[in-house]
């Protein structure tokens, strides 16, 4: 079992949700530097977001670190637990997360729409290949459990 091998992995994810909401944080300081905020800009969800519109981008993109990641970060854990960290499931995360991090690059630095949908297909693509893995590991391990 590769423990560490699938948290460098899942560390390098947290990092990336870090930057990108570091990225968020800067970039709305210098808007509010920029152009100064009124009390109608804050009184409602929706007024906020006309506000920030200029600098929406890496808000959109931290959103979407907390949408399909999300999987990831839960199989995470029931791969250690199980015993099923091995290594196409290292290898897997690895490419997950490189593919991520790239999709974060796309939308908040490239700004190119087809190249990050492209990331998030594959992404999404690997993650399902990483759950299916998982699947198919706990059905053998339950049947090898199973046998007298």
């Amino acid at each position: 079992m590769m423990i560490l091998g699938l948290l460098w992995p899942t560390f390098a994810l947290v990092a990336l949700v870090f930057v990108v909401w570091g990225t968020l944080f800067v970039q709305r300081m210098a808007h509010m530097r920029r152009t100064r905020p009124k009390t109608a800009d804050f009184a409602s969800g929706e007024a906020a977001r006309r506000y920030f519109q200029p600098v929406e981008l890496p808000a959109n993109n931290l959103a979407n670190l907390f949408e399909l990641p999300v999987l990831y970060f839960a199989l995470v854990p029931l791969l250690i637990v199980t015993g099923q960290a091995h290594l196409p499931q290292v290898v897997l995360a690895w490419l997950f997360v490189a593919l991520r991090a790239a999709h974060s690059y796309a939308h908040v630095v490239a700004r190119k729409a087809p190249l990050r949908f492209m990331l998030f297909l594959g992404s999404s693509a690997v993650l399902i290949a990483m759950w299916v893995g998982f699947l198919v590991d706990a059905v053998r391990m339950a049947g090898a459990l199973a046998q007298p």
